[in-house]
């Protein structure tokens, strides 16, 4: 994967916005597979820890969509990064399959492309303060969700398992 890029046009550079770069290259791209290009953070490795980890994961990509809110994405912005969350926390929370979805999925890059697309476009809405409520209660909504499917999955394992 190519690195990621803080230049963010259409806007006063920003040292919330190289924080964004920065927690998001950690959780999806710090580490190399030696031998390849393959790149993966700590979103996959988290999700190795059943609950917490997925939880984890989940607060660190709410934060980010949080501040790229405060920072000028637009209501539809923020609803596609909250689609690209709930993605990865839905299919992610699956065990074995959600931990291999984890490593390639990378919701917090793909949100990071869209802000930067965002801001090239010219769509740069100010500081974003009018939609922290609904980006809020969105990441509430996806919390849920987060914890509905995770018990689901502990339920069918257990009966597997249970016979």
């Amino acid at each position: 994967m190519a690195e990621l890029h803080t230049h963010y046009s259409r806007t006063p550079r920003s040292e919330k916005l190289k924080w964004v770069d920065q927690v998001t290259k950690l959780m999806d791209n710090q580490f190399r597979l030696p031998g390849t290009n393959w790149r993966f953070g700590l979103d996959p490795i988290l999700g190795l820890l059943p609950v917490v980890g997925d939880v984890a994961s989940f607060g660190v990509s709410a934060m980010l969509i949080l501040t790229m809110a405060r920072h000028g994405a637009s209501g539809k912005l923020v609803a596609l990064m909250l689609l690209n969350v709930g993605i990865d926390v839905l299919i992610g929370s699956i065990p074995i399959l959600g931990n291999i979805f984890d490593f390639a999925f990378k919701a917090n890059e793909r949100n990071v492309r869209l802000l930067r697309a965002h801001y090239d476009e010219g769509k740069y809405q100010g500081s974003g303060k009018g939609i922290v409520i609904g980006v809020v209660i969105g990441l509430v909504v996806l919390l849920i969700l987060l914890l509905w499917a995770i018990w689901e999955a502990t339920q069918f394992l257990y009966h597997l398992v249970a016979g």
